[in-house]
């Protein structure tokens, strides 16, 4: 359903110390968790703080990949997936709320977004091997496991049933978001009141730099992936992007891309980048992947529903789009 770009939003300016009273260090680091890279920000009273609390980061995000990531055979979610169409599964509360949420944005977005999609077969290759589109009945056939309905929560017993045998559930992207937030709120509760949490383009941002400005957020061009395209200043808010411009395929004339409708099994099309703002950055990732989906009409009506998100839409032919309660002082074009 949604793969991530490489960085598809990065911080543009960091500083390393600030020389005013009360002086704070920023110290970052990067490493890889989920599947992807995650770039870590803290800025603290002195350097062994924030290093102490990069390493409880790392720490926290460690323990939720183990939780949720259909990848690892030992998971509470890959147990769900070994049991489909055989058994319910006692998953932890944490497990159990996260899928809960995610059935939500399933049900909003009437499938656009959709934990089965782990169950797809990937007949849409993007390595430049294929030569003809499929077929409407292996296209069909594809997605023959996934389907949110078929998911069963039971919440007095704390279980997940998949109906079908066959049937997968993963988080993907949405537990990046879900990381990000969570380690977010733990820093917040350590008393660390500033820092950026980067989920490969999913980011959850907290405070000021040291010097008391806002953090400054870039967005690529989706056309020119080694660009930026707009700087956004941000202190307290999530912001995700979904992007489908490194990976796609044209046929008659038309643009295919690699983030698939998991309702039907087609390409999404239409928009080539989606960047969404708000208070939580699973949230935040619900919207930003159902709109590369959904298209512009369906999404902009989407997110009005929601007034404390709002977005940055690119279409297929280079148009800006945002949303009526975009906060459009953030936004400026970089220089």
């Amino acid at each position: 359903m949604k793969t991530k770009s490489i960085l598809p939003l990065f911080l543009i300016f960091c500083l390393t110390i600030s020389f005013s009273g009360n002086a704070q260090v920023l110290r970052k680091r990067s490493t890889v968790l989920m599947g992807g890279r995650f770039d870590i920000s803290i800025v603290a009273q002195d350097s062994l703080s924030a290093e102490q609390n990069i390493d409880n980061i790392i720490a926290e995000i460690s323990r939720i990949e183990n939780l949720i990531s259909d990848w690892k055979p030992t998971s509470q979610v890959s147990e769900v997936n070994q049991n489909a169409g055989i058994r319910p599964v006692k998953v932890d509360k944490e497990v159990f709320e996260l899928t809960k949420r995610a059935l939500y944005f399933s049900k909003i977005t009437h499938g656009a977004f959709d934990i089965s999609f782990a169950a797809m077969d990937r007949i849409w290759k993007f390595d430049g091997s294929m030569t003809e589109m499929p077929t409407p009945e292996a296209i069909k056939k594809s997605v023959a496991k996934v389907g949110y309905k078929n998911i069963v929560l039971d919440s007095v017993n704390s279980t997940i049933f998949l109906k079908l045998k066959g049937m997968k559930i993963g988080f993907g992207a949405l537990g990046e978001g879900y990381a990000t937030h969570k380690c977010q709120q733990m820093m917040l509760a350590k008393g660390i009141q500033s820092g950026i949490i980067n989920a490969t383009g999913d980011m959850s941002i907290w405070g000021t730099q040291p010097d008391g400005k806002p953090w400054n957020i870039g967005i690529t061009n989706p056309f020119h992936p080694g660009e930026i395209t707009a700087a956004i200043t941000l202190k307290n808010t999530a912001i995700t992007t979904s992007g489908s411009y490194e990976k796609f395929v044209f046929f008659n004339g038309k643009r295919y891309s690699h983030i698939i409708n998991p309702a039907t099994g087609y390409p999404a099309t239409g928009l080539c980048s989606v960047t969404v703002l708000g208070p939580n950055a699973e949230m935040a990732n619900g919207f930003s992947t159902s709109a590369m989906v959904l298209g512009k009409k369906e999404a902009l009506k989407l997110l009005n529903q929601f007034p404390e998100y709002s977005c940055i839409l690119i279409t297929d032919s280079g148009r800006m789009i945002k949303s009526k309660n975009f906060p459009k002082h953030l936004l400026k074009k970089y220089q």
